[in-house]
Protein backbone atom coordinates (compact mmCIF):
# COMPACT_ATOMS: atom_id res chain seq x y z
CA UNK A 1 0.00 0.00 0.00
CA UNK A 2 1.24 3.19 -1.11
CA UNK A 3 0.79 5.30 2.38
CA UNK A 4 1.01 2.13 4.59
CA UNK A 5 4.54 3.60 5.79
CA UNK A 6 3.56 6.84 6.84
CA UNK A 7 0.85 5.30 8.78
CA UNK A 8 2.96 3.42 10.63
CA UNK A 9 5.43 5.64 11.34
CA UNK A 10 2.21 8.29 12.46
CA UNK A 11 1.21 5.55 15.17
CA UNK A 12 4.65 5.16 16.54
CA UNK A 13 5.20 8.77 16.75
CA UNK A 14 1.63 8.86 18.81
CA UNK A 15 2.65 6.16 20.71
CA UNK A 16 6.12 7.58 22.04
CA UNK A 17 5.14 10.96 21.67
CA UNK A 18 6.84 13.15 24.46
CA UNK A 19 7.31 17.20 24.87
CA UNK A 20 10.92 16.49 23.09
CA UNK A 21 9.47 14.88 19.73
CA UNK A 22 7.41 17.91 18.62
CA UNK A 23 10.55 18.39 16.61
CA UNK A 24 9.69 15.34 14.38
CA UNK A 25 6.21 16.91 13.42
CA UNK A 26 7.85 19.12 10.15
CA UNK A 27 8.87 16.18 9.13
CA UNK A 28 5.51 14.21 9.70
CA UNK A 29 2.61 16.95 8.57
CA UNK A 30 2.69 19.43 5.56
CA UNK A 31 3.41 22.86 6.44
CA UNK A 32 -0.05 24.20 6.03
CA UNK A 33 -1.81 20.70 7.20
CA UNK A 34 -5.66 21.66 8.88
CA UNK A 35 -6.01 20.22 12.33
CA UNK A 36 -9.02 20.27 14.41
CA UNK A 37 -10.32 18.61 17.67
CA UNK A 38 -13.19 19.50 19.69
CA UNK A 39 -11.34 22.53 21.07
CA UNK A 40 -9.25 23.65 17.70
CA UNK A 41 -8.97 24.58 14.58
CA UNK A 42 -5.70 25.21 12.60
CA UNK A 43 -3.90 25.55 9.66
CA UNK A 44 -0.28 25.26 10.09
CA UNK A 45 3.16 23.69 11.51
CA UNK A 46 3.47 26.32 14.42
CA UNK A 47 -0.14 26.72 15.52
CA UNK A 48 -0.41 22.45 15.51
CA UNK A 49 2.63 22.09 17.70
CA UNK A 50 1.49 25.03 20.26
CA UNK A 51 -1.59 22.66 20.91
CA UNK A 52 0.78 19.74 21.45
CA UNK A 53 2.76 21.82 23.88
CA UNK A 54 -0.37 23.41 25.25
CA UNK A 55 -1.26 19.73 25.93
CA UNK A 56 1.46 19.43 28.36
CA UNK A 57 1.15 22.32 30.56
CA UNK A 58 -2.34 20.78 31.46
CA UNK A 59 -1.62 17.19 31.72
CA UNK A 60 0.64 14.67 32.70
CA UNK A 61 1.96 11.22 31.48
CA UNK A 62 0.02 11.61 28.26
CA UNK A 63 0.02 8.18 26.38
CA UNK A 64 -1.56 7.54 23.15
CA UNK A 65 -2.23 3.98 22.51
CA UNK A 66 -4.18 3.15 18.79
CA UNK A 67 -5.87 0.00 18.23
CA UNK A 68 -7.67 0.23 14.80
CA UNK A 69 -6.39 1.19 11.88
CA UNK A 70 -8.41 1.36 8.63
CA UNK A 71 -6.17 2.47 5.53
CA UNK A 72 -7.62 3.70 2.36
CA UNK A 73 -6.14 5.41 -0.52
CA UNK A 74 -4.56 8.69 1.35
CA UNK A 75 -7.87 8.34 4.01
CA UNK A 76 -6.59 6.86 6.92
CA UNK A 77 -8.89 6.43 10.11
CA UNK A 78 -7.73 5.66 13.42
CA UNK A 79 -9.70 4.67 17.20
CA UNK A 80 -7.30 5.18 19.98
CA UNK A 81 -7.66 5.55 23.51
CA UNK A 82 -5.63 8.65 25.44
CA UNK A 83 -4.80 8.15 28.83
CA UNK A 84 -3.02 11.11 31.10
CA UNK A 85 -3.19 13.17 34.61
CA UNK A 86 -5.23 15.85 34.53
CA UNK A 87 -2.36 18.78 36.39
CA UNK A 88 -4.99 20.87 37.95
CA UNK A 89 -8.01 18.56 38.92
CA UNK A 90 -7.50 14.99 39.55
CA UNK A 91 -4.29 13.46 40.00
CA UNK A 92 -6.55 9.70 38.92
CA UNK A 93 -5.09 8.62 35.69
CA UNK A 94 -8.30 9.39 33.09
CA UNK A 95 -8.80 7.84 29.64
CA UNK A 96 -10.42 9.44 26.34
CA UNK A 97 -11.52 7.17 23.79
CA UNK A 98 -11.58 8.93 20.09
CA UNK A 99 -10.56 8.59 16.55
CA UNK A 100 -9.03 10.09 14.24
CA UNK A 101 -9.41 11.07 10.24
CA UNK A 102 -6.20 11.53 8.55
CA UNK A 103 -5.63 12.49 4.71
CA UNK A 104 -1.74 11.95 3.57
CA UNK A 105 -0.77 13.80 0.93
CA UNK A 106 1.40 12.23 -2.41
CA UNK A 107 4.28 12.64 -0.48
CA UNK A 108 2.83 10.71 2.54
CA UNK A 109 3.00 13.91 4.69
CA UNK A 110 -0.39 14.49 6.68
CA UNK A 111 -2.38 17.54 5.43
CA UNK A 112 -5.52 17.00 6.94
CA UNK A 113 -5.88 15.68 10.56
CA UNK A 114 -9.39 15.52 12.63
CA UNK A 115 -9.99 14.42 15.87
CA UNK A 116 -13.68 12.72 16.68
CA UNK A 117 -14.15 12.44 20.99
CA UNK A 118 -17.15 13.27 22.86
CA UNK A 119 -15.63 16.28 25.29
CA UNK A 120 -18.99 16.62 27.39
CA UNK A 121 -18.64 11.94 28.21
CA UNK A 122 -14.83 11.76 27.87
CA UNK A 123 -13.68 15.40 29.55
CA UNK A 124 -16.37 17.49 31.80
CA UNK A 125 -18.03 14.66 33.22
CA UNK A 126 -14.64 13.67 35.13
CA UNK A 127 -14.04 17.09 36.42
CA UNK A 128 -15.21 18.16 39.77
CA UNK A 129 -18.11 20.48 40.20
CA UNK A 130 -18.80 20.70 35.88
CA UNK A 131 -18.84 17.14 36.10
CA UNK A 132 -21.68 16.72 38.75
CA UNK A 133 -23.91 19.64 36.56
CA UNK A 134 -22.69 17.54 33.29
CA UNK A 135 -24.25 14.43 34.37
CA UNK A 136 -27.43 15.87 35.61
CA UNK A 137 -28.11 17.58 32.22
CA UNK A 138 -27.75 14.19 30.39
CA UNK A 139 -30.17 12.53 33.43
CA UNK A 140 -32.15 15.25 32.53
CA UNK A 141 -32.29 14.88 28.74
CA UNK A 142 -32.96 11.28 28.98
CA UNK A 143 -35.86 11.51 30.99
Amino acid sequence: MKHQEQLDRLVRFYETLSLESLSQLPAIYAPDAQFKDPFNEVRGIVPITAIFRHMYEQVDEPRFAVGTRVLQGGDAFLAWDFAFRMKRFSRERQCIRGSTHIRFDDAGAVVMHRDYWDAAEELYEKLPLVGALMRWLKRAANK
